[in-house]
């Protein structure tokens, strides 16, 4: 009996286990570490680069790593192990030890016939593996998307195939993260790469045959986390620029609310300015929202490169007429409306502590001179910064308070919170896309103005910094994001490497 109690036990604490199962660690996307206890504000300045993975991945033009992802305390033939999953744009997965840094498995994909494009179309289209996987806890089972557009489901212990590969988007086309709720497996297409319309996509995994259900979209969706799944169960996204014709069902630079498993529009909101955004080039699409509970309330909370900030309620995103938002604030970042190198980029981080509602978004650039200013700054900000903000109600409804902004990042990626701590990365990611004299920049030019990456850990309250890695880090990430698990805190980078930073002993 007494082993009984003990194995109950032991697979209760597994299935508490301090999983980050996807991008921004859950379905809705809110970047909260929320069983995170190891880290703390009195530690956390300890941190230490554990170790670095040199993984053999080629990247190709900015892509190279997905951002990881984590399945803690599992069984396998060398003992209970945390792993790390990443995917390489050379068309790998890979399995990684999470305590050592060695590779546990690694699995090269077949592309089955279809040959390597190497006419990448450039930095916006580089037919390469860049969808963060998914874990499956309750199966073992890693879903990752290769660059022919297949669908791989694998052990996530050993690597090996679970079922034959199925065809999810178009070969070569541009998804994103992928999101799983009730069977259904989702992601987002952007940038109409090789030719396939953007637009979200649906698989559902309970049927043997796979069917894949979509909705076209006529701007791209291209947050770093591709949709969320809300309390509510329906599918949010935000689009960035092309076609608007409501009437006939083709949005951009809006948010759209979608049924789940059949994508069948449910909702849509788009804000007054829509056109002066697209004419802008403005994309809202650049971010994933994220969704809480607020006074009763399911609210959407998104951004773009005009760094204004929405809240929507879910039950209605934009109102009787799809244009009136529950609030929308002025711009705290992009004061000249460039299209490149300022505003919010990648996906929001929300969290609760000490009874209040918080908001963090990723600045690229400095501050708008004409907002609202934040009450506390932590020196001057001219290439970007986390931005945080509290959740008020105020006549019945929800705004955003500017609370603190972080030290000079460049080009942060979207934030995780644990424990009473913001973790940021400032990727180092040159954002610069066209020259002087209007001419597209090319993938060789911006790595060579980019700068290497640098990890902060922010106090929650005020921004105030509490760690740095400073140069442990030798190269740039693209377009990721961070992953938390007990106590160690992983990151890529551009030149292959996963890293490790953990405790120092």
């Amino acid at each position: 009996m007494r082993f009984l109690v003990s194995l109950l036990a032991f697979a209760a604490g597994l299935l508490l286990a301090d999983d980050w199962r996807t991008y921004s660690g859950d379905a809705q996307r809110t970047g909260w570490a929320r069983s995170e206890t190891t880290l703390t504000k009195s530690n956390v300045s300890k941190l230490r680069l554990q170790w670095s993975a040199q993984l053999d991945n080629e990247p190709l033009e900015l892509w190279s790593l997905t951002a990881p992802v984590v399945l803690a305390n599992s069984y396998t033939l060398q003992g209970v192990k945390d792993v790390v999953v990443v995917g390489g744009s050379s068309d790998t997965l890979y399995g990684i030890d999470a305590e050592s840094g060695k590779t546990l498995w690694r699995k090269k994909f077949d592309r089955q016939g279809i040959p390597p494009n190497k006419d990448t179309g450039g930095w916006l289209c580089p037919n390469a593996q860049i969808t963060t996987p998914y874990i499956d806890r309750e199966s073992k089972t890693v879903y990752a998307i290769s660059s022919d557009g297949k669908l791989h489901s694998l052990n996530v212990i050993n690597g090996e195939d679970r079922t034959p590969p199925a065809q999810f988007v178009p070969p070569f086309s541009k998804s994103w993260s992928l999101n799983l709720a009730d069977g259904i497996l989702y992601t987002a297409l952007s940038q109409s790469c090789s030719g396939p319309h953007d637009g979200v996509y649906a698989m559902d995994m309970r049927d043997p045959a796979r069917p894949v259900a979509t909705f076209r979209t006529y701007g791209g969706i291209w947050g770093r986390g591709g949709v969320l799944i809300g309390l509510d169960g329906r599918i949010y996204a935000e689009l960035g620029d092309g076609r608007f014709e409501p009437e006939a069902s083709k949005f951009s630079d809006a948010f759209i609310a979608l049924e789940p498993k059949t994508l069948k529009l449910a909702d849509w909101f788009a804000p007054r300015n829509q056109a002066w955004v697209d004419k802008k080039d403005l994309d809202m699409g650049n971010m994933t929202p994220v969704c809480f509970r607020f006074q009763g309330r399911e609210v959407i909370a998104g951004s773009g490169k005009e760094g204004v900030i929405f809240l929507l309620d879910a039950k209605s995103i934009g109102g009787e007429d799809h244009r009136t938002p529950l609030y929308r604030s002025s711009a705290f970042t992009n004061e000249e409306a460039n299209f490149a190198s300022r505003g919010f980029w990648g996906a929001m981080t929300t969290w609760e502590e000490k009874g209040g509602r918080w908001l963090a978004a990723p600045a690229y650039g400095p501050q708008n001179g004409k907002a609202a200013a934040f009450r506390a700054t932590n020196g001057d900000a001219p290439d970007g910064s986390m931005m945080a903000f509290h959740v008020e109600e105020k006549n019945g409804k929800p705004e955003v308070i500017p609370m603190w902004r972080s030290p000079n990042m460049v080009a942060p990626d979207p934030a995780i919170f644990a424990n009473g701590i913001v973790f940021a990365l400032a990727s180092g990611d040159a954002t610069r896309q066209v020259s002087g004299s209007g001419v597209i920049t090319t993938s060789k030019q911006r790595i060579a103005e980019s700068v290497p990456a640098i990890l902060y850990a922010l106090d929650a309250e005020n921004g105030k910094p509490l760690y740095s890695s400073g140069p442990a880090l030798k190269s740039f990430a693209h377009f990721s994001g961070l992953a938390i698990s007990e106590g160690r805190i992983f990151a890529v980078t551009w030149d292959g490497k996963l890293h490790c930073f953990a405790l120092a002993d």
